[in-house]
């Protein structure tokens, strides 16, 4: 689900989990902003850390879509969502139109 850096055409191989963390939280980031609200620091790095398993989780399956952003926002929005937004204290459809703007699906 992340965006991960482009790879060179010969490179076959999956992100390093460091790249994955931080793609993570660049989303998350980009969100936030666009909720226009405050989520205290351990929240923040709970839902990066739940959002960081769920992309681990589903590695394979994000690395073969992820040019087709609008199928990775659906997956953030059936696996992701609801989880943070029950964690953040958020509206689930108010956080998915925020991720929405922040990736781009």
């Amino acid at each position: 689900m992340t965006n991960f850096p482009a790879k060179s055409p010969n490179s076959n191989s999956l992100p390093t989990p460091r790249k994955i963390r931080r793609s993570c939280s660049k989303e998350l980031y980009r969100t936030i902003k666009r909720l226009g609200l405050f989520v205290p620091e351990e929240k923040l790095k709970e839902g990066e850390t739940l959002y960081y398993k769920k992309v681990i989780g589903n590695l394979l399956w994000i690395g073969e879509n992820i040019s087709n952003r609008k199928l990775l926002a659906d997956w953030w929005d059936e696996a992701v969502s609801p989880e943070l937004a029950e964690l953040w204290e958020v509206d689930q459809q108010r956080l998915s139109a925020a991720f929405r703007a922040a990736f781009g699906g």
